[in-house]
This record gives C-alpha cells, sequence and structure tokens, in this order.
C-alpha cells in the first residue's frame, strides 16, 4: 500500500490517515463498501458509505497517476534526457494535467511547423532569436540553403520553433490555467439558418457566462445543442490577458529579436496553447457537469429505490389504456400473479359493468387489500373509476410511477419470468409488484430506464453506471433481502454476491426448500467464507431456527449476543422481546479487541427492532377533482402534486394531468435554497399553485412558496459581455546590427 496514496487521500477527505489506511486494507482484501459501513466502524473509524466509496475512487485514480508517471519517467530515461531536478518534479507531482505538461517537451512528436523548421536547420536561429539580444535578426541571411529561399522565410521557421517552445514551458501553461480557471467564459451562438430548429435553445444563441460559475445543466445543454449542430461554443479567458502572460514570461528584450519573440508567442497562444488548453477546461467541465448531473440522478434514484412499500399484500394492478382497454392482473401477497385479463371501463357501455363485475369477483376471490393503477395515458380516469366500485370493504387506490415499467415488460428479466404473456401483462404486473415493494421490482429495470435524471444520455455511461449501480447495491443492503423470496435479480446486488451466485442461491432454494438458517449458505455452489462474511448479516430468515437470522446481527456475533442472553439467564428471543432485559446489558463488559461500543450499540438497536425496514409507511394520494389535462389548470390554482424528478435546476410535480410541472428552484421554497434536495424528496406529496401554463408548449409552471401569485412577466434575456478587438502593436523599429558571427558559428557547430 502506497504510503503517499495513504497521505493524499487522508488529506483530501479530511480523515485521520490510519482511517484512509485501514479502509484501503479492507477494500483490497474484497470486503464491499456496505459491509464495510455496517460491520467495520472500529477499524474505519465510522465512515459511512460516501466516505468509504471516496477512498475507493481516490485509490483508482492516484494508481492511474503512477502509471503514467512510471511510463513518462521510462520514456525521458530511454531519451537519456533524464536529470534528478526532472525526476524530483515528477516524483512530487500528482496532477495527471501537470504530469503531462511535464512530459510535453519530451513527448514524441508527429511531424509539426517546428520539426518541419528543424530539419531546414533554422534552431540555431531561433536559439539565437530567443535570447533577444540587438542585430540577432540579420542572422536569418546566414541560413538560407535550398530548402530556405529568403531570410523572412528563416525567421518564420525560427518563430515555429519558439512558438512550440512556448507552447511546451511548462510554467507558461500553469500560468495560463490559472487564467482560464479564473476568468475563461464559455460562449456560445447560433449556427446560421438553425433558429428554427434550434428553437429549445433559443437562450444560449448569444451567450457568455464564466466557465466557474455555470451550473451543469446549462454547461451540458449547450454541448448538447453543439453536438447536435445547432451552436457554436468556445471557452477561453480574454485574449489580451493570456498575450500579457506570455508576452511578459517571454519577450524579455526589446529591439527586432524581441518582436520576433513576441510574434511566436501570439502564434503558440492562438494556434497551440489556447486550443489544447479549451480542449482541457472543456473537457474538466464536461466532467464537472458530468458528476452534477450523475450526482442528482443518484440521488432521485435512491429515493425511489427507497420508496414506501406497501409490503406483502394482495394486490390487483392495472395498466391503464384507452382504445386498447385496461390490462389488469391479479397478484399474491409475494407478487406471483394469479390472473390476468383486458377490461375497458372507460367505455360508457356494457363493458364498463363487466369491468367492474370482474374486478369485484377478483378482490373476493383473491383477497384484494389494494388496487394499483398505472400514471400513464387514462390513468387518472381509471382511477376515478376504480375508486367509485363498492367492494363491500375498504379497498385503498394507488396511484403508481410506472416509468421504465415498458423496459422492463420486453426485457430479458421479464421474457424469462412471464415466457408464456406478452409485454401488456408483464407492464401490469410490474405496476403491482411497484407497490408491493418497488426497491424489490425496480432493481430488474436499467436504472437510466427509470426516468428520474436529467442529460442521463449525454453524461460518462461508464461513470453514471458506476454510480447508479453503487446506489442500488447500498439500498439494497440497508433495507436487507429476505433470503427466501428474493428474486436472482435482487440477490445479486447483496454484498458479497453478484449474478452467479445469486442464481446458485435460488437454484439451491428450489432443490432444498426453504433455507432454515444462514449457515445453510455454506453449501450453496462457490459460496465461500468470504462471500459468505460479506453477505451474511444481509440477508434475512423469517421463523428460521435463529431468531438472529432475521436480523442485522452479523453471524459473527451471535457469541457474543448469546453471551448477553446467559448473563441474563434468557434466551435470545427473551432477550429479543423483553426491553427490560436488553436495558440491565452494559455495552462496556462486552468490549474487546475486535468488537467495540459502535458494534455494540448497533447489535443493541438491532435486537430491540429486528429487521426493521428503514423506509417510510406508504400513504395514500389524492389529485384535486375535475382536474385531468393541461387545459384544466388556470393561474392562480393551488392544487395537490406529487414530485416525480428532481434536477439541479427545480423539481417536477405530476398534478394529474399528464404533463408533468416545473417547480423552479427560485419558487420550491420562501427562503434561498441552493439544492433542491433542501425543499423536496422524490414522491413527496406536495401542494402547488399554478403560475403559468402554455398549452401548445405543454409547459406548466408551478411554485411552492406560499402566497404566491401568478407570474406575469416573461424570462429575462440572458446578458453577454461582447468581447473587443485587440489592437496590434506597432512593429518596432530595427535596431543596428551587431558583430554576433563568433556566437552565430558557435550556434551552428552545436545544431549541425
Amino acid at each position: 500500500m502506497n504510503p503517499k496514496h495513504i497521505a493524499l487521500i487522508s488529506s483530501e477527505l479530511g480523515i485521520s490517515g490510519k482511517q484512509a489506511e485501514n479502509t484501503m486494507a479492507l477494500l483490497s482484501e474484497g470486503s464491499t463498501v456496505p459491509f464495510i459501513s455496517r460491520y467495520r466502524k472500529e477499524v474505519t473509524g465510522s465512515l459511512d458509505e460516501v466516505q468509504i466509496g471516496r477512498i475507493e475512487d481516490l485509490q483508482k485514480r492516484y494508481k492511474e497517476v503512477d502509471e503514467r508517471r512510471e511510463f513518462i519517467i521510462k520514456t525521458i530515461t530511454e531519451q537519456e534526457k533524464m536529470t534528478p531536478e526532472l525526476q524530483a518534479k515528477l516524483e512530487e507531482t500528482w496532477s495527471l494535467a501537470e504530469l503531462e505538461d511535464i512530459y510535453l517537451p519530451y513527448k514524441p512528436k508527429r511531424k509539426t511547423r517546428a520539426t518541419v523548421a528543424i530539419e531546414k536547420g533554422l534552431e540555431p536561429l531561433a536559439h539565437l532569436l530567443f535570447e533577444q539580444q540587438d542585430g540577432d535578426v540579420a542572422a536569418a541571411a546566414e541560413f538560407l540553403n535550398e530548402q530556405v529561399g529568403s531570410a523572412e522565410e528563416a525567421l518564420k521557421g525560427a518563430r515555429d520553433i519558439i512558438a512550440e517552445w512556448i507552447n511546451e514551458n511548462a510554467e507558461g501553461r500553469d500560468k495560463l490555467r490559472k487564467l482560464f480557471t479564473n476568468t475563461a467564459k464559455l460562449t456560445s451562438r447560433v449556427v446560421e439558418g438553425k433558429e428554427a430548429e434550434g428553437d429549445k435553445y433559443k437562450d444560449y444563441f448569444e451567450f457568455s457566462e464564466d466557465l466557474r460559475e455555470m451550473p451543469s445543466h446549462r454547461v451540458l445543454a449547450i454541448l448538447r445543442a453543439e453536438h447536435e449542430g445547432i451552436l457554436f461554443s468556445s471557452i477561453a479567458p480574454e485574449e489580451e490577458e493570456a498575450m500579457a502572460i506570455l508576452q511578459k514570461q517571454f519577450v524579455t528584450g526589446k529591439g527586432p529579436a524581441a518582436e520576433q519573440v513576441s510574434k511566436a508567442a501570439a502564434d503558440a497562444y492562438k494556434r497551440l496553447l489556447r486550443p489544447s488548453l479549451e480542449n482541457e477546461f472543456r473537457a474538466a467541465a464536461k466532467e464537472k457537469a458530468d458528476a452534477e448531473a450523475i450526482e442528482v440522478f443518484a440521488e432521485n434514484l435512491r429515493q425511489l429505490l427507497l420508496a414506501a412499500p406497501l409490503g406483502p399484500k394482495g394486490v390487483i394492478a392495472i395498466d391503464p389504456g384507452y382504445r386498447t382497454g385496461c390490462k389488469v392482473v391479479a397478484l399474491d401477497n409475494q407478487g406471483n400473479m394469479l390472473a390476468h385479463d383486458v377490461i375497458f371501463p372507460l367505455e360508457k357501455n356494457y363493458k364498463r359493468d363487466d369491468a367492474e363485475a370482474l374486478l369485484k369477483k377478483w378482490a373476493e376471490k383473491y383477497h384484494t387489500e389494494a388496487i394499483a393503477v398505472g400514471n400513464g395515458t387514462a390513468g387518472r380516469e381509471t382511477e376515478e373509476f376504480v375508486k367509485k366500485i363498492d367492494f363491500g370493504r375498504k379497498i385503498n387506490v394507488f396511484m403508481v410511477n410506472e416509468s421504465g415499467a415498458s423496459v422492463y415488460s420486453a426485457s430479458e428479466v421479464a421474457r424469462e419470468e412471464f415466457p408464456d404473456h406478452d409485454v401488456t401483462v408483464r407492464g401490469a404486473v410490474s405496476i403491482g409488484r411497484r407497490l408491493i415493494d418497488p426497491l424489490a421490482e425496480l432493481v430488474k429495470i436499467d436504472p437510466k430506464s427509470i426516468g428520474v435524471g436529467q442529460y442521463q444520455h449525454d453524461v460518462n455511461q461508464s461513470s453514471l453506471k458506476q454510480s447508479l449501480d453503487r446506489v442500488v447495491v447500498s439500498c439494497v443492503n440497508n433495507v436487507g433481502v429476505n433470503l427466501n423470496t428474493a428474486s436472482k435479480h435482487l440477490l445479486a446486488y447483496v454484498s458479497g454476491l453478484g449474478p452467479s451466485l445469486a442464481e446458485n442461491i435460488v437454484k439451491y432454494r428450489k432443490e432444498n426448500g426453504a433455507f432454515k438458517d444462514r449457515l445453510q449458505l455454506k453449501k450453496v455452489h462457490r459460496l465461500g467464507d468470504k462471500a459468505f462474511e460479506q453477505c451474511a448479516g444481509f440477508l434475512r430468515i423469517e421463523n428460521g431456527d435463529n431468531p438472529l437470522d432475521n436480523s442485522a446481527v452479523h453471524p459473527e456475533r451471535y457469541e457474543l449476543v448469546e453471551a448477553m442472553a446467559k448473563k441474563q439467564n434468557c434466551t435470545v428471543s427473551d432477550l429479543m422481546s423483553k426491553e427490560d432485559l436488553r436495558k440491565k446489558i452494559v455495552p462496556k463488559e462486552y468490549v474487546s479487541e475486535e468488537v467495540g461500543l459502535l458494534t455494540l450499540e448497533d447489535i443493541l438497536k438491532e435486537l430491540a427492532k429486528p429487521s426493521r425496514d428503514p423506509r417510510d409507511e406508504i400513504s395514500i394520494f389524492e389529485y384535486a377533482d375535475g382536474i385531468h389535462s393541461i387545459e384544466d389548470l388556470k393561474p392562480g390554482m393551488v392544487l395537490p402534486g406529487v414530485v416525480t424528478n428532481i434536477t439541479a435546476f427545480g423539481a417536477f410535480v405530476d398534478v394529474g394531468v399528464k404533463q408533468d410541472g416545473l417547480v423552479h428552484i427560485s419558487h420550491l421554497s420562501n427562503k434561498f435554497i441552493s439544492n433542491p434536495n433542501e425543499a423536496v424528496k422524490l414522491n413527496q406529496k406536495v401542494q402547488v399553485t399554478v403560475l403559468e401554463v402554455d398549452v401548445p408548449r405543454k409547459r406548466i409552471s408551478l411554485s411552492m412558496k406560499t402566497n404566491e401569485k401568478p407570474a406575469t412577466g416573461g424570462n429575462q434575456p440572458n446578458q453577454r459581455r461582447d468581447h473587443q478587438p485587440r489592437k496590434d502593436k506597432a512593429p518596432a523599429k530595427e535596431a543596428p546590427l551587431n558583430d554576433f558571427q563568433a556566437k552565430l558559428a558557435a550556434l551552428k557547430s552545436k545544431f549541425n
């Protein structure tokens, strides 16, 4: 383990070196983030999943830096250009950008204007001019040959060489990088003739903003529009400021030679440095915007996965539709399909009566306790129809977000589960199962298809997948999984398992019946001691041989709990059911080298509420009566709604009209907030005021502020700062020639 990595990570995250080192050791041993966070608190100093995940990411990043550094050192050494000073500089650098700057002069080059000039024998002239002495320009006449026909051609070639030196100067690049960091603007303009096609990007047709201040959604919008051919964009600071930095560093004299260096510096910036740094900052801006967008997506996904479950109850699920009718299925309390059919409750004839009769029959036959209605097309009308049915007892009706249900129904997972049924039946089953247990059902769908992010197709797909997978793993292990009922898709996300072991568990379950205790897991094919250690605490067995198997207490601590029970002269079951017995336990008496107070406190909490579900209890929500379409909305209306998506710029709310409205971040709260998650959560029930309704564009503007009044004005136009053209300096007067023949001869001798 690299001590430098430990020091860097502890410094960046503000944790002790011991915390960083211990966590890195656990990760290298194959321990998972959920396991480390839950069961190794003494070792890590109680680091949470986010911190452990950051350690994992930083460790990977520094390994990449080490690998690149090793390659660069090897390359420069093979060129026989390595010096102790250069070696030390490379060893001290932990930024890939800085490493590349140092390496640039030694990097094998393709043919450039500078290499062509060097081949023509103009490098001595470039060195001569770079010294900026009086009379050096006259030396150009000494470099005429078959390839160089005039003094001006010789000077041009020398400037090309100097421009490349300036471009490869690490100090100069560092100064310009700081200028870009502090003052660069992202500027965009519309491509001529694309105004109509790119109307949705019109805010960016003439746009300029400080890059470091731009929110992620604006950066991604501009980059998307550029990719679609709607906009041109550029990233740069004021050119005069950049040129002043180069002039100050490289133009050290006066006269004709200094003027040549000045021209070379201008060429270096415009032709080499600016494009290079613009690409670097464009990539960095994209990476930063990606990270912010992925963070929003990940938080939305976490909230959606941890949505309140109905629990194991019989459900009738309806996938609404007009022309083709509503697909309806009956599910038992484990989500198994009992029956399916198609009903037409929205037709005003006998079919409506048939639909009511079928639902009543199924509710009685299958002991239905709730009805799930998809929130897509015809959802509101179907919900109202069902609510008017007299079932003879209370059956709650829930609107269920069906985003991604069609993706599931056409997936390999759905075909495997229901090979004899079409996509319509599978979609209805998914809606019902989402009500029973959102987490167990949504893990079957690619997280990108659930529809709770922004710009998910524009961001780095590898980073997005890694982040979303980490969220799913975190949620699954946070809730815990029933070992005897969980699908292989859910089991695959349990710490230490994965698809292969999950499938082996399901196969063992089919062949041997339900698991009686956690130790049986060791009989599953290829599930070894390490996998058992990682997964056991997150798997639950209801009504098993050991009551602790239905808790988050890890098997490695069973003996400890049994010792507690023995001291109280009771059984483990007694200890779990009787608070007065648990109160007699003195945690300090059980502290050892392996078990500290943090773990003991977790154990006692778990004994008090074994297998507790961290998710909220489900609640019923009802839309406003008489509001079914966007045409029904009027400014000033106050309506109930459900938060369906959260972005960096606000939250989308479903008020029951098939088109979600936007609550801009400035209207989420009466007080200032910088993050929408400070004010709302996904699936939260809220009250909103309608501000504006644009029926042709299907846009609804909402507010959650109290005492809000409908808006009367439009958006403010974007303002930009026009860049003034640079005034070129007047050419300096040539100085009289000096005697430099000896210096020139020495340079020619050196480079021949």
